[in-house]
C-alpha cells in the first residue's frame, strides 16, 4: 500500500484502540499496544482494508470472517496471558488473532482445516508476533496451554464445553469460549483451581457456524 494509505489505516487503528477497546473496558495494558501494533487491515482482503478498523467482523471467505475488533481483545484478556504461554489455537482464521496471541505468549501453534482462508495463504506472516506455526485441522476451535493445557480462546461457538478439553486443563488453566447455539451465545470462562471446574459468564457473542464432534445439529 501506498505511505499515506498506511498512515490513514495506522491513525485509524490508533482510534479503533481508544474508542472500541479502551473505552468499552478492555484494561490488559498489553493487550491494547498488540492490539495497536498489528495491522489488522493486512489480514483482510485489499478491497476491504479501508474498513478493516470498524467496529463489526469482516467476510474472509469460505463463509467465515475475522472477529470483530472489541470481541479479540476481551476474549484475549480474558485468557490473563503473561509471555509464558505456548499457546495451541485451532481454527486460525484469518490468523490475526493468532498475531495477538503471538504477540503475548511464548509461542503460538495454529491449526486450520480450510486452505482457502488467508492464514493458510500466510497472512500471519505480515504482522509482527511470536514465532508461529501451522497445519490443517477437522477441528474448530481455540486451545492455549502453558505445560498442559493453561487456556482456551476459541472463536467457535458451541451448545456446551467439549469434555475432552476440560479433562485436558491443568491446574489454572483456563478456556475461553462462546456456550450456546446458532441464535444464542454467552462468551464463557472455564478454569480448573484447586481441582475443580468453575466457569463464569463474560457476555453476549455471536459467532460463524462450528463444525465438527462436538458442533449442534445442523
Amino acid at each position: 500500500m501506498e505511505a499515506g494509505v498506511e498512515a490513514r489505516l495506522a491513525r485509524e487503528r490508533e482510534r479503533m484502540v481508544d474508542e472500541q477497546l479502551a473505552r468499552r473496558g478492555i484494561t490488559d495494558a498489553r493487550v491494547l499496544d498488540a492490539m495497536r501494533r498489528i495491522p489488522r487491515h493486512r489480514f483482510v482482503e485489499e478491497g476491504l482494508a479501508h474498513g478493516a478498523y470498524e467496529d463489526h467482523p469482516l467476510p474472509i471467505g469460505e463463509g467465515q470472517t475475522i472477529s470483530q475488533p472489541y470481541i479479540v481483545a476481551l476474549m484475549t484478556s480474558l485468557l490473563e496471558l503473561t509471555g509464558q504461554e505456548k499457546v495451541l489455537e485451532v481454527g486460525t482464521g484469518s490468523g490475526y488473532q493468532t498475531a495477538v496471541l503471538g504477540a503475548l505468549a511464548r509461542r503460538v501453534c495454529s491449526v486450520e482445516r480450510l486452505p482457502r482462508l488467508p492464514s493458510a495463504r500466510g497472512a500471519r506472516s505480515r504482522a509482527s508476533a511470536s514465532p508461529t506455526s501451522g497445519s490443517a485441522s477437522a477441528t474448530r476451535a481455540r486451545l492455549a496451554r502453558r505445560g498442559a493445557l493453561r487456556a482456551d480462546p476459541r472463536r467457535r461457538r458451541r451448545s456446551a464445553v467439549p469434555p475432552p478439553l476440560v479433562e485436558q486443563l491443568a491446574e489454572g488453566g483456563r478456556m475461553v469460549l462462546p456456550v450456546g447455539n446458532a441464535e444464542d451465545q454467552v462468551l464463557t470462562v472455564v478454569e480448573r483451581s484447586g481441582g475443580e471446574i468453575r466457569s463464569r459468564q463474560a457476555g453476549d457473542c455471536k459467532f460463524v457456524k462450528l463444525v465438527g464432534k462436538y458442533a449442534w445439529e445442523s
